[in-house]
């Protein structure tokens, strides 16, 4: 049986770690389910890409558990995950179960709105405004990709691939890891 992962996606997301976190995880043989978080309309992400879901949030609640959940990045998409009740619900069960929570770029703000994996290691995008919310709560470093028990952590749209291949590598192994970096010239 293949791992699941559920990437969340909501308006103003960073397309890039939207898309490239499906495809790395969809090469690695994951089974991904991309849930708009509100609804299944095209999502307008943050350089005004659209993306459409596989389907609504409301309905992969109901479809879980998932092995892993993905919260791509982007300042007004992280900001949706912040502010969303079913989000956090989604996460608090996961974190519970100790299965994987990923989040990038401004994404892991989602994790401490919600109390997910309070007081371990974590990154985000380097701007002040997250380091500085993020601090009190987290122990912050400046890693690609952080991974700390259950919570994994990437800095943005440049370390998209370094998270993609760790997350392969956690949910399905090194030796497909190590086959997908080099398929991908990585």
């Amino acid at each position: 049986m293949s791992s699941r992962a559920l990437v969340l996606l909501a308006t103003g997301a960073e397309e890039m770690e939207t898309v490239i976190t499906v495809d790395m995880l969809r090469r690695g043989g994951v089974e991904v389910v991309v849930a708009g978080v509100d609804g299944e309309t095209p999502v307008s992400c943050s350089r005004s890409v659209k993306i459409v879901p596989d389907i609504s949030l409301a309905t992969a609640a109901t479809q879980g558990p998932y092995d892993c959940i993905v919260l791509p990045g982007g300042g007004p998409g992280a900001a949706a995950l912040c502010a969303s009740v079913e989000v956090g619900k989604l996460l608090q069960e996961q974190d519970e179960a100790g299965r994987l929570v990923a989040a990038i770029c401004a994404a892991p703000t989602a994790l401490l709105s919600h109390k997910i994996g309070l007081g371990k290691r974590v990154t985000c995008y380097p701007a002040p405004a997250f380091i500085e919310k993020l601090a009190g709560s987290y122990t912050y470093v400046e890693e690609k990709v952080v991974v700390d028990g259950n919570i994994v952590t990437s800095r943005g749209p440049g370390t998209t691939f370094d998270f993609g291949l760790e997350l392969v590598k956690i949910m399905v192994g090194k030796e497909k890891m190590v086959e997908i970096a080099s398929a991908m010239l990585l």
